[in-house]
């Protein structure tokens, strides 16, 4: 189920949930209270910050694309623009993300097709981690599974695009 056939934020997780377990994969599943930052879920699942896998949809060019990286990095922009050779480069407005993936700043989980429309983009930093948690589709619903079953199924294209935090 794709997310244009879903609609919903619901339908998100569970677009999630169905591709897991078809595919086999061992995942925990987590319900906890609305989470508004990285540190708020990372205290939530009880879990490090760095394996929170923070998904945001950007705008390169004319193109959206999704870049997910470590909760413990921030984003390089030069980077990404010198990788994808965009001239332009901005994170998506609420709206654009509203309109786009029927998700909130927050919600957005890091996987791109079958689950959300986009091309994927993942970090090195994700893959220094053995396990990624991350918010799917609410800010009230968690999975934490390991990277290297993330990776096979999201098969994000991999380079290094972000700074240390702080």
């Amino acid at each position: 189920m794709s997310l244009s056939d879903a609609g919903d934020r619901g339908s998100v997780l569970d677009s999630i949930r169905e591709l897991l377990t078809r595919e086999g994969v061992d995942f925990r599943e987590l319900h906890h209270d609305p989470t508004r930052t990285s540190e708020e879920s990372a205290q939530a699942r009880g879990e490090p910050l760095a394996i929170g896998g923070k998904a945001l949809l950007m705008k390169a060019g004319d193109d959206y694309a999704l870049f997910v990286i470590s909760a413990a990095r921030r984003i390089d922009s030069g980077a990404i623009r010198r990788h994808l050779s965009a001239r332009r480069l901005r994170f998506a407005t609420a709206d654009e993300l509203k309109q786009r993936t029927g998700l909130l700043s927050g919600d957005v989980p890091p996987f791109g097709e079958p689950i959300l429309p986009f091309p994927l983009y993942a970090d090195e930093s994700v893959f220094q981690n053995e396990r990624i948690a991350f918010n799917a589709g609410s800010l009230t619903d968690s999975i934490i599974m390991k990277v290297a079953d993330w990776e096979r199924l999201a098969r994000p294209r991999r380079f290094s695009f972000t700074r240390a935090a702080g």
